[in-house]
Order: structure tokens, then C-alpha cells, then sequence
């Protein structure tokens, strides 16, 4: 063989030997007992053992008992260490839970005050009876027009006596009033719990 592809040979072979030797060397300082994951104390011990074959030939591992017990202490902390955590997060969970639940009451109960504030908005109370706005409106307006029909009835029968019209005039100035003041009221009821449901919307998003 030639003398200089020789020297390269054994020169090539003791790179990697040596690249191989510092890697193993770099790999076993970065495991501990005493620090790293358990996997990493586990691989330590492995590392550290001794081995020997058995008298049926089957191959054993032996550990120091120094080692063994601080590997168990350890992975006894960590242990403890999760279900502590397991512990708070259920914890975390119902908490949330029913303060999820607490929103969700308040939630409905706003909900039930808006349905009732439309319906007292769309509905109209006559004489101890709810009513729809419309059937409202052609009753007001049906008294209307027989106060006007009667209005007509009394101009047409005592053409010289004024106080009938004013009579009508003014019972007709009141019922718009009281039903503008009733619209007003019921508008400012429906705009304050739109307010508290938006609030409320908001506190669960923030949730």
C-alpha cells in the first residue's frame, strides 16, 4: 500500500475516533442526577450502572443505592409537583365554571327584563287590558272619530254652543299626552336595559 495513503488512512481513522469520543464525552456532561428532566437522571443512572450477566446468562444492571434512593426522591418530588398543579388547575376550572354559570343567570335574567320592557313597549294597558300598539291605536283612534262624529252630532244640533268642541279638544290633548309620556317612559325602560345587556355582553367576552 502506498506510505501516504496509509498516513491518511490512520490520520482519518483518529479524526473520527476522537469526534466520536468528544461527542459521547459532550453528551454524558450534559446528564445529572441532580438536575434535567427525570428522563435525563434515568439515562444518567443507566449510564453510571454496571452491568453483568446473571448465571442463567441474562444480563442485569447495577445500581448504586445512593442513586437509586435520590431518583426516587426526585421523581416522588415531581410527582408531587403535578398533581399540586392538577390541583390548582381544577381549582382554576371551577372557578371559572361557575363564574361562567353566574353570567350566563345574569345573562338570562337581563335578557327576561328586555322581553318584558318590548312587550310593555309594544303592548298597551287599557282599563286593566293588555293590548297590542295597533289594536290600541284604531281604539284611540275609533274614540276619536266618535268624538268627532259627536262633536259634529252636537255642532249640527246647537250650532251656537262651543263648549262641547272644546271639551273634546282637550280630552284628545290628554290622550296624546299621556301617551307620548307613556312611549318616552318605555323608550328610556328599553334603553337602560339595553345598556346593562351590552354590559353584561361585555363582562363574558372580558371573561
Amino acid at each position: 500500500m502506498n506510505p501516504i495513503k496509509s498516513l491518511f488512512f490512520i490520520v482519518f481513522t483518529c479524526l473520527i475516533s476522537f469526534t466520536s469520543f468528544s461527542q459521547t464525552k459532550q453528551v454524558d456532561e450534559t446528564l445529572s442526577l441532580y438536575k434535567g428532566t427525570i428522563d435525563n437522571q434515568f439515562e444518567y443512572i443507566l449510564k453510571k450502572s454496571g452491568n453483568f450477566k446473571g448465571t442463567n446468562g441474562q444480563a442485569y444492571e447495577a445500581v448504586k443505592r445512593s442513586m437509586f434512593l435520590a431518583l426516587r426522591a426526585h421523581t416522588m418530588d415531581s410527582l408531587k409537583t403535578v398533581h399540586k398543579n392538577l390541583a390548582e388547575t381544577k381549582a382554576v376550572v371551577k372557578t371559572q365554571a361557575k363564574e361562567i354559570s353566574d353570567l350566563k343567570a345574569n345573562l338570562s335574567n337581563t335578557q327576561k327584563d328586555l322581553d318584558t320592557t318590548n312587550s310593555e313597549k309594544n303592548n298597551m294597558a287599557l282599563f286593566g287590558m293588555q293590548m297590542s300598539k295597533i289594536n290600541y291605536n284604531v281604539l284611540m283612534w275609533s274614540i276619536i272619530a266618535g268624538l268627532f262624529a259627536l262633536l259634529i252630532f252636537f255642532v249640527y244640533k246647537f250650532k251656537s254652543s262651543n263648549s262641547i268642541t272644546r271639551e273634546a279638544k282637550h280630552n284628545l290633548a290628554e290622550i296624546e299626552e299621556e301617551f307620548e309620556e307613556h312611549r318616552r317612559t318605555a323608550l328610556e325602560r328599553e334603553q337602560k336595559v339595553r345598556r346593562q345587556l351590552q354590559d353584561e355582553i361585555n363582562k363574558q367576552k372580558k371573561g
